[in-house]
């Protein structure tokens, strides 16, 4: 499709137009596509579905908590404990069938070493829940 030429005649000038016969050819096509496939669209099967009265019962996930103090002591579910039986329970509690979350609760002073500890021996254990518990910050009440 040329639109003029260099040989510079004065007879020769610019076609300024746009040929629509490929643009009405691409129309034409979809529109034989859209009137062959909307019949297809619309087509459905009517089937009589069961309906179902009960709800599935979900098993009830028990959590625990345990709460770390500033001086590193433990608290299993409010009971003190010490490091080295967390490593035991940790252990009994991870053969439930469902597992149990274990959400801490520390104080803001604890040591990171403490809580690294807590959180390897859990996972040693094969725990798989293991969560935080922290307090909401306090909204700034606007005046």
């Amino acid at each position: 499709m040329a639109f003029g030429s260099f040989d510079g005649k004065e007879g020769s000038h610019t076609v300024s137009e746009i040929n629509m016969v490929p643009l009405i050819d691409v129309m034409l096509v979809l529109l034989v596509i859209f009137m062959i496939t909307a019949p297809l669209l619309t087509h459905s099967i009517k089937i009589d579905i069961p309906q179902a009265s009960a709800e599935q019962v979900k098993p009830e996930v028990k959590s625990i908590d345990l709460a770390v103090d500033a001086h590193g002591l433990l608290f299993w579910n409010e009971q003190p404990v010490r490091m080295d039986q967390l490593t035991q329970r940790f252990s009994q509690e991870a053969q439930a069938n469902p597992q149990p979350r274990v959400r801490i609760r520390a104080d803001l002073n604890t040591r990171y070493e403490v809580l690294a500890q807590i959180m390897g021996d859990a996972r040693l254990a094969g725990l798989k829940q293991l969560g935080f518990v922290t307090r909401p910050p306090v909204a700034p009440t606007g005046k």
